[in-house]
C-alpha cells in the first residue's frame, strides 16, 4: 500500500449553520460554499481568511453549480427554485420557481440545466431562456444525485427509492434502471474517463458499475459505518474520496478500489459531525470538505 501523508491546512468557519455544498469557481484557486444559512460564499485558496459573500437567500442551499461557459453560478434555493448569478457583474440574471421541493443536485451541459428535486422529478431547463425542456418523473421519492456521461450519452440519476436510473441525453427516455442499493442512493459519479460509474448510498456501501457492459456490477464495498453522502475524484483520476455521516473521509485507489487512507477527527483533527460534501481541487491537489459542524476543512494529500 502506498504511503499517504495528510495535512490539515485550514479550517474555515464562515457559515452560521451546516455547510451542505461546495462547488468549483472560475479559477482553480476559487471555490464556493453554501448551506443551512442560505449564504453563498466565494473563497480564494490563496487568501482563506477573507471569504466573500456572493448572495444570501432565505432558505437552505443544498446545491450549487458553476457553469464556466457563461460565467454563471446556479444556486438551488430549497422550496423555491434556481437563481443564476452573473459572477462578473455580481447580479442575479435569472430565476425560475420549480415548485416547493428541496433541490438536491444541479448539473449543466451545453446550456441545459438538470435539477434533481425532492419530489422525485428531474427538470431539464434551457439556461438562456430558463424555459422547461422536459421533466423526468420516475419516482415519488427524491432524486438525489446526477451524473452525466457524454461518451455514453447518458444522464444518470440516483434516487431515494434505492434505484439508479439511466436516461438518454438525447431525448431523456429511460435506458435502464438498477435496484442498486438497500436504501437511498445519495451519490452517483462517473470516473473521469467514464469507464465506470460509482455510487454511494445511505446503506454505507460503495458500488462500481460498468457502463460499457450494460452497467454490470463490478464491485460492492462496505465502505463506511453510516451513509455515504458524496464522492469526488482527484484531478488526475487516480484516486477518489468518499465522505460520510460517520464523520470520516476515505481515500480510495480508482484502479483497484482499495482503501488507502482514513481521515477523521481522532487522527487528523477532522470534522466532528457528518461530512456532507467533498471537492478535490485542481489547485495544488487540495481536498475540501464541508460538514454539519459549520466548517470547511482544507486538506493537503500527498501520495
Amino acid at each position: 500500500m502506498p504511503k499517504i501523508e495528510v495535512e490539515k491546512i485550514e479550517s474555515l468557519g464562515g457559515h452560521s449553520d451546516c455547510v451542505y455544498t461546495l462547488e468549483k469557481g472560475p479559477r482553480e484557486n476559487m471555490f464556493f460554499s453554501s448551506g443551512g444559512d442560505g449564504v453563498v460564499v466565494a473563497w480564494d485558496l490563496n487568501d482563506l481568511q477573507n471569504g466573500r459573500m456572493i448572495v444570501k437567500i432565505p432558505s437552505s442551499v443544498y446545491a450549487l453549480c458553476y457553469y464556466a461557459e457563461r460565467d454563471v453560478l446556479i444556486v438551488g434555493q430549497n422550496f423555491d427554485g434556481i437563481h443564476l448569478i452573473d459572477l462578473e457583474k455580481k447580479v442575479e440574471v435569472g430565476s425560475i420557481k420549480l415548485g416547493t421541493s428541496a433541490i438536491f443536485d444541479i448539473k449543466v451541459l451545453k446550456d441545459r440545466v438538470f435539477v434533481a428535486l425532492a419530489n422525485g422529478e428531474v427538470h431539464i431547463l434551457d439556461i438562456t431562456t430558463l424555459e422547461t425542456i422536459g421533466i423526468i418523473q420516475a419516482s415519488e421519492k427524491s432524486a438525489r444525485s446526477i451524473a452525466i456521461s457524454e461518451i455514453h450519452g447518458h444522464l444518470t440519476v440516483g434516487f431515494s427509492d434505492n434505484y439508479i436510473r439511466i436516461y438518454s441525453l438525447e431525448d431523456f427516455s429511460l435506458i435502464k434502471e438498477i435496484e442498486a442499493h438497500k436504501i437511498s442512493v445519495f451519490a452517483v459519479r462517473y470516473s473521469p474517463d467514464e469507464r465506470y460509474l460509482v455510487s454511494g448510498s445511505r446503506d454505507a456501501h460503495l458500488k462500481i458499475w460498468d457502463p460499457q457492459h450494460d452497467y454490470q456490477l463490478r464491485e460492492s464495498i462496505v465502505a463506511h459505518m453510516f451513509a455515504i453522502n458524496h464522492l469526488d475524484f482527484s484531478p488526475d483520476g487516480k484516486h477518489f474520496v468518499t465522505c460520510s455521516m460517520d464523520k470520516s473521509i476515505k481515500v480510495w485507489d480508482a484502479r483497484t478500489f482499495q482503501l488507502l487512507k482514513v481521515i477523521d477527527k481522532a487522527r487528523h483533527a477532522g470534522h466532528g459531525t457528518s461530512i456532507n460534501k467533498v471537492l478535490w481541487s485542481n489547485y495544488n491537489n487540495l481536498l475540501l470538505s464541508a460538514s454539519d459542524d459549520r466548517s470547511i476543512s482544507i486538506w493537503d494529500i500527498k501520495f
